[in-house]
Parts: C-alpha cells; structure tokens; sequence
C-alpha cells in the first residue's frame, strides 16, 4: 500500500457502498475508483477524510475480507 497516493475526492454521485450492506447501522465503507487509486471512506461520516489504496491492496484487501479475516484462516501446523 502506498500512503503518499493523493487523489482528489470524487463528486458525492460516484460513491457506492456494497449491495450486503443494509441502513440498520453497523460498519460499512462507501468507495469509489478513481483513475490510479480506490477510495474508502466511512459511509455514516462522508465530511471526513477518505484513504486511498492501490489497485492492488484494494484487491488483496477484498481477498483478505472474503475469507472472514485472520479468524477464518486455518493454521499450517
């Protein structure tokens, strides 16, 4: 992940937020793609500042969450 990206935040009409994600509360992250960088930010505070990730750790980023996260991964012992 390169922290030093710095893309411009996009008309509010380009954020999207998962078709898993619901209106009752709990976590969720908006993005939007931009030209060389993903863009995440917080769905219920849009004012604040969005990260920026690579393709690239975007993509390992949505592989990694796909699994259920370090509690899901079986161990090689």
């Amino acid at each position: 992940m390169k922290p030093d990206i710095r893309v411009q935040s996009p008309a509010d009409n380009s954020w999207f937020k998962s078709s898993h994600s619901s209106n009752e509360g709990g976590e969720c992250v908006e993005v939007s793609v931009a030209e060389q960088a993903v863009l995440v930010r917080d769905s219920k505070d849009t004012a604040r500042s969005h990260i920026a990730l690579t393709p690239t750790a975007w993509t390992h980023f949505v592989r990694y969450a796909a699994t259920g996260g370090p509690e899901h991964q079986q161990a090689d012992h």
